[in-house]
Parts: C-alpha cells; structure tokens; sequence
C-alpha cells in the first residue's frame, strides 16, 4: 500500500492525501509537479526513474488506512542531478 507522503522531498511543499500536484516514481519518492517538471526535469533523483501522478486516496479510506505523517525532506543538489541527466 502507498504511504502517501505529506510533502514534496525537495521544496517541502504540503501534498495533501487528495492533492494532484504529487508524483511519484516506483520506489515512492515524493514531489511536486513543479518539481518534478521545472528541477529534476521527469528524472528521479534517488533511482533515476519516471514519475507517475500519485494516486488519491479516497476520503472513507483514511481512517483505516492513514497517510503517512513521515515528512522527508532531503532537497536535491540540483546541479549533480541535472550532470548526472546530461542536461548540463
């Protein structure tokens, strides 16, 4: 099951359970959209993989299966990542 992370691992933005602004790549790293398309330019910078809009977590599911409350915050050295993509 998704944890539904609370907010985007780079700029910390709130990504609420119902939010379309979350994308996530297969191992679950969270991010904006903005991120996603403006910094890290669709390129997971922990597996190097895609992004996909994360799924909404129907309301009447909640309270049995909450959302994470675990924030990670770990801002993306924008500079390697985009070396490491070959954008730069």
């Amino acid at each position: 099951m998704l944890a539904i992370r609370p907010t985007c691992e780079h700029c910390n933005t709130s990504l609420p359970y119902d939010s379309v602004e979350a994308m996530i790549c297969t191992f679950e790293c969270t991010y904006c959209r903005d991120c996603v398309e403006n910094v890290l330019h669709e390129v997971c910078p922990n597996c190097g993989g895609n992004f996909t809009p994360r799924p909404v977590r129907p309301k009447d599911l909640l309270e049995k299966y909450p959302v994470s409350k675990k924030i990670v915050h770990k801002p993306v050295d924008v500079q390697a990542h985009l070396k490491r993509i070959g954008k730069i």
